[in-house]
């Protein structure tokens, strides 16, 4: 049974996520529908990130298994044949050994954080970044930043509803950089846990109004109680960028 590998970009906005769920359109029940229509088979599919509603993903990997052996080409153009005119595009299709798992087989995430800062609300890129209109020190954001690189419990940043065994996590990058008005905020690690990143964006964002200092990050994160750091930040500025095997 040959296994396919599909790298797809999505608007999350309409959709309540990737996981198909019942109290709403999802990625993953459009993607399965896209290739019923394809090839008539009822298919499951597995992705390398459960994306949460209104996250967007430029970079999402998606597994599944197919009963025929279908040009890895015919399979990316059908496809966005029938995932017409939902926001969700295959970027490229491959046939992949049966041991590549979308979601187990990944090395490493990276996400991007997009924050809008000035005073004007967006117009094109409404639903598609943080719309934050005090002045952030971008600058004193990526130093703070620094004190959460390595293997910690990152219970502080943990969602309420994140079904992960362990709140340790190791995180291999996670930077702030200013370019004209946006600033971006970008994290890469094996794993996250649920809303991991927005709920450090939004303790970084206290940062960068000068509420915090590295010092208070670092307390937060020593505490590892989620009441102790700083809000949660919006999906919208939120994208699956890439994702290492």
């Amino acid at each position: 049974m040959p296994r396919y590998k599909l790298t797809i970009e999505y608007d999350g906005t309409p959709f309540v996520g990737w996981q198909r769920q019942n109290n709403g359109p999802s990625v993953q029940a459009a993607l399965e529908q896209a290739l019923h229509r394809f090839c008539g088979e009822t298919v499951m599919t597995y992705a390398a990130g459960r994306t949460d509603s209104g996250v967007h993903a430029l970079g999402q990997v998606v597994h599944f298994d197919l009963t025929k052996d279908w040009p890895a080409e015919t399979v990316r153009n059908a496809l966005n044949y029938h995932l017409r005119p939902q926001p969700i595009a295959v970027l490229a299709s491959e046939a992949v050994p049966a041991i590549f798992h979308a979601r187990s087989s990944a090395k490493a995430r990276r996400y991007v954080y997009r924050i809008l800062n000035r005073h004007a609300p967006p117009t094109v890129t409404r639903n598609r970044v943080w719309h934050v209109h005090v002045p952030l020190d971008a600058g004193a954001m990526h130093e703070a930043a620094q004190a959460l690189l390595g293997m910690h419990d990152f219970s502080t940043f943990r969602g309420s509803y994140c079904q992960a065994k362990s709140p340790v996590r190791t995180l291999d990058r996670l930077d702030a950089v200013r370019s004209g008005e946006e600033i971006r905020v970008e994290a890469q690690a094996r794993s996250f846990l649920q809303h991991q990143v927005r709920n450090m964006v939004g303790s970084l964002r206290l940062v960068g109004e000068g509420k915090w200092t590295t010092a208070d990050l670092a307390a937060a994160l020593a505490a590892r109680d989620r009441t102790k750091g700083g809000p949660t930040a919006p999906p919208d500025g939120l994208y699956l960028v890439e994702v290492l095997y």
